[in-house]
């Protein structure tokens, strides 16, 4: 599908909600799953990813109901396979963390997804699970995975990267094992996973950059998911580079392991605030008000890199717009998601006439940049570079078209309908 854009408004104004949180939704779903009794969970996400998990789960023997805005997920605690075979779509998400779960089980499974993800690597989860006794298959470390359940032993495992979904797989596998289980990482990445177990019974003790799990029983909980902040970068954006933009986005996750993208909006000097700020099953959350702003280019580097790792895509269209140099390093890891986003940013954004210049672990962007648009852009089967390369058009001086902007609908099917709201 080829979408094009151009900028026939003046400027965003007025209020959105911004949809479900994905990551939230992913691990709602699976947590509640392996939970005895009944669990209620509001405001799901209806992006294709949180699906593919909704749906391994029911595949599961999981029975899940819809009903108005919430999600009823009954499980007896442990999982009645109806099947041998799992789709995970393109949820990387879905397969690392569901082959943590799967690992430790008395059934054998195999994983396996579409074309984009059986090309993501999947070594990074297959080696420490080994370490702890499971026995997976794969072809060069890539889907599908065939998992043969099994007891598994306690690990202590220190990454050399910092991620989230190998974090979380390790934990998972964990939850079921017999002593302590433990992960350590060179920064800390984002913490749902510590924060919902432990709000569900878990066994979770976190001591700076080392979380540790006991074998534990989880107990049915009701979650609130919070609106997802990587959905909303793309709305910030595109108010802090449309001069006379000024628009609140309501009930936003503010889980400081995912704000690292308003702290380099605040270091580029750009006029964001939070208007007020709630709890909720351990997750911050507010409303975020954004305005238009002179930027100045930034260095991003070191331990906020896992803190923003999606929005990198769209914060280099926010570079764009900077005045003076902004350099990200330290991001070798985004060569390894849905496309080589470092690579596919780099050269899409050079057809749109950005001074933009490749790096092994990042990019270095020079501004700010007259974008001259007028040409054909290709989003790699992404969805994070195809909205990004959407919010670069509003800034071109020609309409650009975008090939395969159907990708946005793996995260935010309402995407362009939010946009138009704030015309």
């Amino acid at each position: 599908m080829q979408k094009t854009v151009s900028k026939d408004f003046k400027y965003l104004k007025g209020e959105i909600n911004i949809p479900p949180d994905k990551s939230i939704s992913h691990r709602a779903v699976m947590f509640s799953s392996l939970a005895k009794g009944k669990s209620i969970i509001r405001n799901f996400s209806d992006g294709a990813d949180p699906k593919s998990t909704l749906e391994v789960c029911q595949g599961l023997g999981i029975s899940t109901e819809f009903k108005n805005n919430e999600l009823i997920i009954t499980s007896r605690g442990k999982f009645t396979p109806l099947k041998g075979n799992f789709f995970c779509g393109n949820s990387g998400t879905t397969m690392r963390l569901m082959t943590g779960i799967l690992a430790g089980q008395n059934f054998d499974s195999v994983l396996t997804g579409d074309e984009s993800l059986s090309g993501r690597p999947m070594k990074r989860i297959i080696e420490p699970l080994s370490l702890m006794g499971a026995k997976i298959e794969s072809d060069n470390y890539k889907a599908p995975l065939k998992i043969y359940g099994r007891e598994l032993n306690p690990i202590n495992y220190v990454s050399k990267i910092a991620s989230a979904q190998v974090k979380s797989c390790i934990l998972l596998a964990g939850l079921g094992v017999d002593g302590v289980t433990s992960f350590t990482e060179p920064y800390v990445s984002r913490n749902h996973t510590e924060l919902m177990l432990k709000a569900m019974g878990a066994g979770v003790n976190i001591h700076g950059k080392t979380v540790s799990i006991t074998k534990s029983e989880l107990a049915p909980i009701n979650i609130e998911i919070c609106g997802d902040i990587s959905s909303a970068a793309y709305f910030i954006t595109a108010a802090l580079i449309i001069p006379d933009s000024d628009i609140i986005i309501r009930n936003v996750g503010l889980n400081p392991t995912r704000t690292g993208i308003i702290d380099v909006v605040k270091q580029m000097g750009g006029n964001i605030e939070i208007l007020e700020e709630k709890e909720t099953c351990g997750e911050k959350v507010g409303d975020i008000r954004v305005k238009y702003s002179n930027l100045k280019g930034c260095i991003i580097s070191g331990e906020i890199i896992p803190r923003l790792i999606d929005e990198i895509p769209i914060i280099a269209v926010l570079a764009t717009q900077a005045q003076g140099t902004t350099t990200i390093k330290d991001a070798q890891d985004l060569r390894n998601k849905e496309s080589d986003r470092i690579t596919a940013v780099v050269t899409e954004l050079k057809k749109l006439g950005v001074s933009i210049e490749e790096t092994p672990d990042g990019m270095i962007i020079r501004g700010k940049n007259s974008l001259a648009g007028g040409v054909e852009v290709e989003t790699y089967h992404d969805h994070r570079l195809a909205m990004s390369l959407y919010v670069a058009g509003f800034v071109c001086q020609k309409e650009i078209s975008i090939n395969g902007f159907e990708w946005v609908n793996i995260s935010f099917p309402t995407f362009e309908k939010l946009f138009s709201k704030l015309h």
